[in-house]
């Protein structure tokens, strides 16, 4: 029964990667699409989140069949409880690549009034971000998953930085304000994923510790 387990366990963690790398590529084309006003790389996310829809379905199934079926130990409740939260997250991620995306479609044909260079500095450190707390997960990284949470500082200063640029283009000039607000709507948006992957990491935290910062600690 226990190998069973440990085998459906295995296979939680590939699905769990293998929807982390999609979100991952989600986000890294719906940024090389916002720099590139690429309209057919836009398309593509918005397209790839049916997948990932599909993919957290079959996750959530999985883990309420270990947890119906297994009857696991708190240790391992903890982990299946923690990963059923995940999804939800990583799921949300995905909506905002694609959400990132339409705006895209939105201002394609018009050119940029700033070059959007902050941005794909957020896009990059919330690709780290999500890559390293679906990593914490599948490695037990206490950590790992530690840094994650404390990483999101890095992308709320860039969205601090991206705010006060646009909001400076429209003071200069009135006519920068529909565009400026499309552009700040965007990095709300990677903000956002900043912070489901710091939710991601927080119920990493709890499969392995039983504690999560925002729940009465559970006894083992």
């Amino acid at each position: 029964m226990r190998n069973q387990f440990e085998t459906q366990l295995a296979q939680l963690n590939n699905m769990l990667t293998e929807m982390g790398a999609l979100v991952k590529s989600a986000i890294m084309l719906a940024t090389q699409a916002l720099n590139e006003q690429n309209t057919e790389l836009a398309k593509r996310v918005i397209d790839t989140e049916q997948d990932i829809n599909h993919r957290e379905k079959d996750i959530e199934t999985l883990c309420l069949r270990l947890l119906l079926q297994q009857q696991p130990v708190a240790r391992d409740f903890h982990l299946v409880s923690a990963a059923l939260k995940m999804i939800t997250d990583i799921e949300r991620i995905g909506d905002q690549a694609a959400d990132i995306s339409e705006i895209t479609l939105l201002l394609s044909g018009t050119p940029y009034i700033k070059n959007p260079e902050h941005i794909p500095q957020m896009a990059e450190a919330t690709i780290y971000m999500v890559s390293k707390s679906i990593e914490a997960f599948v490695k037990k990284d206490l950590q790992l998953a530690k840094s994650v949470i404390e990483y999101d500082d890095v992308v709320d200063n860039l969205f601090i930085t991206v705010r006060r640029e646009l909001i400076n283009l429209i003071r200069i000039d009135k006519n920068n304000g529909e565009q400026a607000m499309d552009l700040l709507m965007v990095a709300k948006y990677y903000e956002r994923i900043g912070d489901h992957a710091v939710n991601i990491a927080e119920w990493v935290v709890f499969s392995i510790t039983g504690i999560h910062n925002k729940l009465p600690a559970i006894d083992e």
